[in-house]
Parts: C-alpha cells; structure tokens; sequence
C-alpha cells in the first residue's frame, strides 16, 4: 500500500508564509531574524517528529490495550554551519500511565519502529531519545 501526501506553501509576505492542508493551515516563519508567533523549519522538522511520535502511541495503545492518561514529547535538535544541517535529534517522551516499565519499553520500541516520520528522519539525523512514565504517575506505578 502506498500513501500520498500533499502540503501547499505560499510566501505571505518577507516574514511569513502559510502552510495548507486538507481544512488546516500554519503560519511558518521564514523571517531571517526570526518570529517568535511561528515555527521556523528546524521547529517544524521537531514538531513532525513529536506528532508521529504521539500518534504512534494512539495507534499503538488499543493494540497493546495500554492505558494512559496524558503524553508529551520534549526534543531538541544540533544544528551545524558547514552544510548547514541538523545532525542529531533527542528526545523524551513522557507517558502519564500506570504500566509497568517493561510495557513502557514495549510500547517505547512499537512507537520507533513504526513512525513513518521518525524512521525518516532517523535515517539522516542521529535520533536518540527515551520514553519514561511522566513524574505524576510514577508514584502509582505498578512493579514488574
């Protein structure tokens, strides 16, 4: 099965322009000195890969019949100057749930193997990261 995707971008003006797709948009900042109201490209590569982390969990989770209440992802990118390029993404992903960590591990493995954008980018950038239980639901977690 092969799946297509579309995005259209146009310039807005020098600071600015507008990514559209299906019935969503989003203001890319493509200001040389920088907006502080708009993901430039190096934060849009970061959030692309946050989301396909996310929604790998919510594919993932009924599989699994893995319970959970809240997530977030936290990364972080190096750029270097010559070529200008990113070389190496972290991330943490925290998972507000009550499994135990060997399902956490699970679950961490499932989300990397099967992220369309994740494993892209893996494949040019060193992506490094881990999946650990979010602090608020440590204290309740259950023991292997």
């Amino acid at each position: 099965m092969t799946l297509h995707y579309s995005v259209r971008a146009q310039r807005h003006d020098s600071h600015a322009a507008l990514a559209r797709c299906k019935e969503a948009e989003l203001v890319m900042d493509t200001d040389p000195a920088g907006r502080k109201d708009a993901f430039n490209p190096a934060e849009l590569l970061l959030a692309a890969v946050a989301a396909c982390m996310l929604k790998n969990l919510e594919r993932v989770a009924p599989i699994l019949s893995f319970r959970f209440s809240g997530a977030e992802v936290r990364l972080s990118g190096v750029r270097e100057d010559r070529p200008p390029r990113i070389v190496r993404i972290d991330y943490e992903m925290l998972i507000e749930t009550d499994e135990t960590d060997r399902r956490l591990a699970l679950m961490h493995e499932n989300i990397r193997k099967f992220g369309t954008i994740s494993n892209t980018v893996a494949g040019a950038v060193d992506l490094q990261g881990v999946l650990r239980r979010a602090p608020s639901a440590a204290a309740s977690a259950l023991v292997d």
